[in-house]
């Protein structure tokens, strides 16, 4: 059959800056494995695949996937999914927001002009962590200890930790171990001086299925822990600005902010870069 997809720049300032997402639509008849295939061909971060919702809140139900596995919840995939679910023409139910299920449950997202967002959802891990952990990643970035400010779990899905250094220029600076032998889920963020557009500059690296550590372009799923954390914490106000992508190239752009009941959202522009259909 044939099976309309869309290629889908999440996060862009400019064309093509973001980060890519392919995006099946008709997916209902393929297997998991079928699934993991096709993302695997592509060779991109994640995509993902649309399904009738099984929740009657819901809009559409995503299925995500990366190159080893699927993940209950992802943030750049879920602005380029409903992107593109909003492209062929899905109408949501609400006016105010597209209700998104997935497997981390119920997803609002909300739109703007040529921007979505969606609302941060709850972490399945936070909190302090360990020292001999932390040490571990300082290894990893080649940075010493003394450099890390603070470091906290922020795993809504994949698997976050996020380290916080003193300043968006060491940040740019990091020259971590591209060959380092254990799995890595890490992000790293710091600020810019104060007056600067931009609030913080983020980082994020991840041990791929061959085992080899790449860095993403532009990650929502950390941007929503690490706004958590930073507003809970006091060393963010709302609404700011995150940069991430500089040191591959992108202009990726992350806007913050917090809603009157204080759930945070995260938001940026979606692009339709390719539409069209395939044979299965």
């Amino acid at each position: 059959m044939n099976r309309r997809f869309e290629l889908v720049d999440v996060f862009s300032e400019l064309p093509l800056s973001g980060n890519p997402l392919a995006v099946v639509l008709d997916a209902d008849d393929l297997s998991t494995d079928a699934m993991l295939q096709f993302t695997r061909w592509l060779n991109l971060s994640e995509t993902t695949f649309l399904l009738p919702p099984s929740d009657p809140a819901a809009d559409y139900r995503v299925r995500i996937f990366t190159l080893d596995r699927e993940m209950p919840f992802a943030g750049h995939p879920t602005l380029g999914s409903c992107h593109a679910w909003l492209s062929a023409g899905g109408q949501p139910r609400n006016k105010s927001q597209i209700i998104q299920e997935c497997g981390a449950g119920l997803v609002p997202i909300r739109r703007s002009g040529a921007a979505l967002a969606f609302g941060a959802p709850p972490l399945i891990r936070g909190g302090l962590v360990d020292e001999s952990k932390i040490l571990e990643m300082a290894q990893f970035l080649r940075i010493d200890r003394a450099r890390i400010v603070d470091a906290q779990w922020a795993d809504n899905g994949p698997g976050w930790i996020v380290i916080l250094l003193e300043s968006a220029a060491a940040v740019l600076e990091l020259e971590p171990n591209r060959g380092y032998p254990a799995h890595i889920d890490l992000g790293v963020v710091a600020p810019y001086p104060p007056g600067s557009p931009l609030a913080f500059e983020l980082r994020a690296f991840f041990t791929d299925h061959q085992g080899s550590v790449r860095e993403d372009p532009v990650t929502g799923s950390l941007n929503a822990a690490t706004a958590q954390w930073l507003l809970a914490t006091g060393r963010a106000r709302a609404p700011y600005i995150a940069s991430q992508g500089t040191r591959v190239g992108r202009t990726g752009r992350v806007y913050i902010d917090v809603d009157d009941h204080g759930a945070v959202w995260v938001g940026g522009r979606t692009t339709t870069v390719f539409s069209g259909t395939r044979v299965a």
